[in-house]
């Protein structure tokens, strides 16, 4: 309960900074207890970087910012060697860049090539970095929040569809409502005046490597198990239900690793929730985030107007738990 208790006091600290926004908050706290990345996907001002500035700042850890632009190139990534030479002894050392940190925030991401993209591949997958035959291992504690802007597309280019993968899931941002919009006003207005007490209560990070590992003893029945591979299979195979225009709409389906993010996301999920098992309404939780990004739409589905959003929903519609 302790675990508990602790996770709780960053999720309220980081809604209480994040006005509106209690899904992107649970969404980060599933991301960080699953060793996961985040993709979001929001308008400019939809408190993005300051959502990840606030967790680093309750976690105590670094926080690493690379601006994606056009001209970045994958050294100011991962870091380079450099040159140095003391009288006769020349040596090249390594200095590290942004991504060594414990948190990352790779802003609008969709705005760098390829080349500098894929130098996140590693990091992403297999928490190291290798430059020039030389690995080197990044922090225990480490997720890659990359941003990027769903209307804007001049000057961009599109993700690969394995760096797409390696995020555990994509949350879409939108615009907070009325009450949300008027109480962000008075929030920052009030952070604006100096005052005596600025201290925060922070989190161990080892907090969360304990919650990691509790939350690998979850139990997961069979019948749950099934449910979570059946909504993937679904998205391979929509052929299979006919009675749902699902075939028409999807064009490739989700790879293994959605398996996995589900099973590691909604084991996240319900130990959030306090329990100590996994049932079906843990899965269609998270099930949207998962494969939001993992599925590819048909042409007539585009045409159609049809989302990925839409998509899933007719998924959670058509497969029944066993």
């Amino acid at each position: 309960m302790e675990l508990h208790a602790q996770l709780k006091q960053i999720q309220q600290q980081m809604n209480a900074a994040l006005i509106g926004q209690s899904d992107l908050v649970d969404k980060l706290l599933l991301a960080l207890l699953c060793n996961g990345n985040l993709l979001l996907e929001g308008l400019p001002g939809t408190a993005k970087t300051r959502a990840i500035k606030t967790l680093a700042t309750a976690l105590n850890v670094e926080l690493g910012r690379i601006q994606f632009t056009p001209d970045l190139l994958p050294s100011d990534v991962t870091g380079t060697e450099i040159y140095h030479q003391d009288g006769e002894h020349q040596t090249l050392t390594f200095a590290p860049g942004p991504i060594f940190a414990s948190l990352v925030l790779a802003d609008e991401i969709n705005r760098a090539p390829a080349k500098v993209q894929s130098a996140l591949l590693e990091a992403m997958e297999e928490r190291q970095v290798t430059v020039a035959g030389t690995s080197y291992p990044l922090p225990e504690l480490f997720m890659v929040l990359a941003t990027q802007n769903p209307i804007e597309q001049e000057g961009t280019y599109p993700l690969p569809e394995a760096q797409m993968d390696r995020f555990l899931m994509k949350v879409a941002i939108d615009y907070p409502d009325d009450d949300a919009e008027r109480t962000i006003m008075r929030l920052v207005r009030a952070e604006e005046q100096p005052t005596s007490d600025q201290t925060r209560p922070e989190i161990e990070p080892q907090t969360i490597l304990a919650a990691r590992e509790a939350i690998r003893q979850l139990h997961v029945a069979e019948s749950v198990e099934d449910y979570m591979v059946a909504l993937v299979m679904a998205t391979r195979h929509p052929q299979r239900y006919t009675d749902s225009p699902m075939a028409s709409w999807i064009d490739t389906g989700a790879s293994p690793r959605a398996t996995i993010a589900l099973d590691r996301t909604a084991r996240a999920q319900a130990w959030l929730q306090g329990r100590e098992f996994v049932d079906p309404d843990d899965v269609r939780a998270v099930v949207a985030p998962v494969l939001r990004h993992r599925i590819r739409l048909s042409y007539e589905a585009l045409a159609e107007g049809i989302d990925s959003d839409r998509v899933i929903a007719e998924l959670v519609r058509q497969v029944a738990v066993a």
